[in-house]
């Protein structure tokens, strides 16, 4: 940054309504000062500039306190629920071990270089998402806000999921736990077990009906869940407290949210190990499936969880990176950061699967047991000769390779009348095989292995202690992605903003603590993000590299890190990302198209899952979900296109930063030069490698604003 450009800094300080032409006289003697400026020796000129910065933008900003702190705010944002309960699903889906080369092309191709680009942006213009998108070009600023939008609907659900792990965990300590066995009803007469139960199972009718007390369909709401209002309420006291006063503040609880996850991973794995079948289910786990890899379904999603792993589009990225300093080398961050998450999808990967190998270990046992008895009494009976039975076999306590035999020969012989028999082959892969994710692995498939653990209770503590504390991380980085560009853009202040947020998301939230209220939650995952992240994404791709220029931006970086990044991303930002973005966003609207719109409700009376479609109002707003987050894109332009809104009105198009508090400035100035000198302040200004033509358009720049003129 040029020091002796104070000059033009003074005359913006003393009259900002100073005509253009006045200021356009002085266009020469700028230059020449900035010109002078360049003969300073280096070490010096550094020197100066940290003051510079300092004095007018950095001690108005908050600042991370070190560097452990903001790898670890990153990590706690982009390592969440998903990883835990989505990732090993889908490797199990896709393949097993071999999902994870695609995972890695993948994220190589799309999620490294983009999760780089949002960190560059956040930390070289320093605001937040607004305010980054206004930086590049005010036309584009909807993205800011389209981000903002998406940030608000996934925190509406997300914290939910905060408070089922609130109750949980509240639920835990106790022996046994209360999901261990099927609760009895007395009657007059006699005392039997729960139908509903009885038909499903112990953990499936504590999670359906004693912590959601569901109803059967979207259409009954049911009234409100009096225990999950209440986790609701104490998830987003937690989440408002944590945030009052942005990174300040949560910035000392993020050591705890982020490093306490792997510590229980790692309790858990070493655990897992030590229980029997654990081995089955991580052989099972990564034995390779070649064939299903070459399947177009496998990369979609391999594609899509790598975009939604690392929090690309929320704001959340650049508002973390916007709190560092401008030298701070962000590729290291983004590199690390992105292979941080994926070892921890690893490791989480691991843990399930050696959890759920001794849950299904168990399982199998049980149904030896009930089938070997089965085939004795067809022996007493007479309906199964004796002679077929090998001598060495004991069906009292038989193992598991026995009971195979013994399944074979009765198969072979009674091959007719085999099916009548009704016995089961007992196999640990078919239990194996039923894949579970989201929910039903955490709050049923895992809670039932638990039961099974020595000591329960503390594991079951340990588990949702583990999920509120990988909400909370993400949590915060989405706050902080809603919170953040309103303030930069407003000037509003951030302890009234996120009181203000997280009491309107509470009273928005009790829709999902109905006792319909799953269903909307899973509306929500389906369609609040999906499509409108992968639409802004692809528009912050378009903005840095075709509107912004990527020359310019390559050149930015390269003053910005002190070396020029690898030729490598500038391929992937210009031609490989948009292209592999816009294939995964027609894919994704192709399988919404193919995919009936509906829900998985639970069916009291049948005590099971049934996949109901949404009523006509659900489909509205299911598409308003969509449209409405994507809205402020078009809106925003037209409106900056075409100065459908007066100057003169205190509209957004005439906001501008200075020192901590709003200007307003006329948006219908002629060319970019003029933008350029009343948009920006010394503070504000490129750095030296291309500030040298700040005052005029850049040659081949395209014709849409493209000067990084700090409007909102």
């Amino acid at each position: 940054m040029p020091k002796n450009s104070k000059v033009v800094k003074r005359e913006l300080d003393d009259d900002v309504t100073e005509s253009v032409k006045d200021l356009l006289s002085n266009e020469d003697a700028a230059d020449d000062a900035f010109k002078t400026s360049e003969l300073i020796v280096d070490g010096q000129e550094e020197k100066d500039t940290d003051v510079e910065e300092g004095s007018e933008v950095e001690d108005e900003r908050p600042a991370w306190n070190s560097k452990l702190q903001y790898i670890l705010a990153q990590v706690g944002f982009s390592v969440g629920l998903g990883n835990v309960w989505r990732f090993p699903y889908l490797c199990q889906k896709n393949g097993g071990g071999a999902y994870l080369l695609p995972y890695l092309i993948l994220l190589m191709v799309i999620g490294i270089p983009l999760f780089f680009l949002e960190l560059s942006v956040g930390q070289r213009i320093r605001r937040g998402s607004i305010g980054v998108w206004n930086y590049i070009s005010p036309k584009l600023g909807g993205i800011g806000f389209a981000s903002c939008v998406v940030c608000y609907f996934v925190a509406l659900y997300y914290n939910v999921i905060i408070g089922w792990s609130l109750f949980y965990l509240s639920q835990s300590f106790q022996q046994p736990l209360p999901w261990d066995q099927c609760p009895l009803v007395k009657n007059a007469s006699h005392t039997f077990v729960e139908p509903e139960c009885e038909q499903s199972s112990a953990t499936t009718y504590y999670w359906y009906r004693e912590a959601l007390n569901i109803s059967s369909s979207i259409s009954e709401s049911g009234g409100l869940n009096w225990k999950m209002t209440i986790c609701l309420l104490a998830a987003w006291v937690m989440v408002c407290l944590a945030m009052i006063k942005g990174i300040q503040s949560s910035g000392k609880i993020i050591y705890f949210s982020s490093l306490f996850p792997y510590v229980v991973l790692i309790c858990f794995l070493i655990r897992a190990f030590l229980l029997n079948g654990s081995i089955d289910g991580i052989r099972h786990m990564f034995t390779p499936k070649l064939e299903i890899m070459l399947e177009p379904k496998v990369w979609r999603e391999a594609a899509t969880q790598v975009f939604f792993a690392l929090g690309l589009g929320f704001g959340g990225v650049i508002a973390f990176s916007s709190y560092n300093k401008r030298d701070n080398n962000c590729h290291f961050d983004a590199v690390l950061v992105s292979f941080i998450n994926f070892f921890t999808s690893v490791l989480a990967t691991l843990v399930v699967f050696a959890v759920l190998g001794f849950k299904a270990n168990v399982i199998n046992e049980k149904c030896i047991t009930q089938n070997s008895e089965t085939i004795m009494k067809f022996l007493k009976m007479g309906n199964i000769s004796q002679d077929i039975i090998p001598h060495h076999i004991n069906l009292s306590t038989v193992t598991a390779e026995d009971y195979h035999l013994v399944y074979d020969i009765i198969q072979k012989v009674k091959e007719e009348e085999f099916p009548a028999l009704h016995l089961n082959s007992c196999k640990i892969e078919e239990e194996l095989n039923k894949a579970v994710q989201g929910t039903g692995l955490a709050f049923i498939a895992f809670t039932e292995a638990m039961t099974h653990f020595p000591a329960s209770p503390f594991w079951s503590v340990m588990f949702f202690l583990m999920l509120v504390n990988l909400g909370l991380g993400s949590m915060f980085g989405t706050i902080e992605g809603i919170v953040t560009p309103i303030v930069d853009t407003f000037k509003v202040r951030k302890e009234i903003l996120t009181v203000i947020c997280c009491l309107l998301a509470f009273c928005i939230g009790l829709i999902f603590v109905q006792r319909s209220g799953n269903y909307f939650v899973t509306m929500f995952d389906d369609y609040s993000a999906t499509l409108p992240l992968l639409i802004v994404v692809i528009l912050e791709n378009i903005a840095v590299c075709f509107v912004y220029g990527i020359d310019k931006f390559m050149e930015d970086l390269k003053d910005m890190l002190g070396f020029a990044p690898s030729r490598y991303y500038y391929y992937m930002w210009k031609y490989i990302s948009p292209l592999m973005l816009l294939s995964l966003l027609i894919a994704s609207v192709v399988n919404m198209g193919l995919s009936p719109p509906g829900y998985n409700a639970w069916i009291e009376d049948k005590a099971s899952e049934e996949f109901l479609s949404y009523p006509t109002w659900g489909l509205v707003v299911c598409v308003s979900l969509v449209v409405f987050a994507i809205l402020p894109v078009p809106v925003v332009f037209i409106v900056r296109r075409f100065n459908l809104i007066d100057d003169s009105s205190g509209n957004l198009a005439s906001v501008t930063y200075k020192r901590g508090r709003v200007l307003k400035e006329p948006v219908n100035l002629e060319g970019d030069d003029t933008s350029l000198i009343h948009g920006k302040i010394p503070s504000e200004m490129p750095s030296p490698n291309f500030g040298k033509n700040i005052y005029r358009k850049q040659s081949g720049s395209p014709t849409l604003d493209t000067a990084p003129n700090g409007r909102c």
